[in-house]
């Protein structure tokens, strides 16, 4: 009995194997994901560059990943030179013309949410503008300042935000061509409803997502500090130490012009050299020789040393009673 039943089972898979290899069952079936797209044999190196992606480990023999992108090809396939399916991202084209191709699959990314609402849709700005599938031939260059082979985001952003870049090439900046801060982690390129695409809703908040330091809450705050940020930083670089918009005092008295103890009025006297007749000038403190060969009278001793954060040095905000609190002493 039991060799009876084994031998009708494999009666019956004999059965069921013959019916899939059969050539209507095979016209019926789809073909396998993965397998090598007809697209392929012509488009090898496209082929290749997608291959290992997402959108490669979804094509298959029809190449539908392909013409999901590039169109229709039933007719391409038939005669190649005489018919090639319509590009939608070539140029001249709208904008939108284009994103809707992407959108078509990608609309429900999160991170999509706010597209039309951002800056970069409202200027025509697509995503085959940033985004490559098939990347360049031979581009694989070692990014700068970094071990990885993967190019730096500010390099593709600061192709268009030319001041941005060249800020984040000053000696004071957040370590962006480092590849330590990306772009991205402060901004979202694909949309926001805040006024520069933050990920957050204020710059304060922005900054406090590392600085969680500075963020108090203070029984003596600072004013400017509550305000904004950058009311004393640029934060994507400076030539002047932690990011400042000046150099101390000049900063401070931006502000601070009448104060208990004001420092000397700006005039026509710089940082570190006294313009011409500064020297015989009464009213200019820093620059006046009052007694001539005494010392070198081209030199301004108004930065030498001095900086209001000598003593005010918790210019963030203050929890220490009485006047060092109030005064945000050390």
């Amino acid at each position: 009995m039991r060799f009876k039943s084994i031998l009708a089972a494999t009666g019956v898979l004999a059965i069921l194997a013959a019916f899939l290899a059969s050539p209507a069952f095979a016209q019926q079936a789809n073909p396998p994901s993965g397998t090598k797209p007809v697209c392929a044999n012509c488009h090898e190196q496209q082929h290749t560059s997608i291959m290992l992606t997402a959108h490669g480990a979804k094509n298959d023999a029809n190449g539908s990943m392909c013409q999901t992108c590039h169109g229709d090809a039933s007719a391409h396939l038939k005669d190649p030179m005489a018919s090639k399916p319509p590009s939608p991202f070539k140029k001249g084209l709208p904008a939108a013309q284009k994103d809707a191709v992407c959108l078509t699959c990608h609309a429900g990314n999160r991170h999509l949410v706010f597209w039309e609402s951002g800056k970069h849709a409202k200027n025509e700005v697509s995503c085959s503008n940033c985004h490559n599938m098939h990347g360049k031939p031979g581009n694989v260059a070692v990014a700068p300042f970094t071990t990885s082979f993967r190019p730096n985001e500010s390099e593709l952003c600061g192709t268009c935000h030319q001041p941005i870049r060249a800020a984040t090439l000053k000696p004071s900046h957040h370590p962006i061509i480092e590849g330590k801060i990306k772009c991205s982690d402060c901004h979202n390129p694909h949309g926001a409803l805040t006024p520069v695409m933050l990920r957050a809703e204020t710059v304060n908040q922005q900054c406090y997502s590392c600085h969680a330091d500075k963020r108090g809450p203070y029984v003596f705050s600072h004013p400017a500090v509550d305000q904004s940020c950058l009311s004393c930083h640029n934060p994507h670089g400076s030539v002047y130490a932690k990011l400042l918009n000046e150099k101390l005092p000049n900063l401070c008295q931006d502000c601070h012009d009448v104060a208990r103890h004001p420092g000397t009025v700006y005039g026509g006297a710089a940082g570190f050299t006294c313009p011409p007749g500064a020297t015989t000038d009464p009213t200019n403190a820093a620059c006046f020789n009052k007694a001539p060969g005494a010392f070198n009278t081209a030199v301004n001793t108004r930065f030498i040393a001095r900086a209001c954060t000598n003593c005010h040095n918790a210019i963030h905000g203050s929890n220490a009673p009485g006047n060092r609190g109030q005064f945000l002493l050390r």
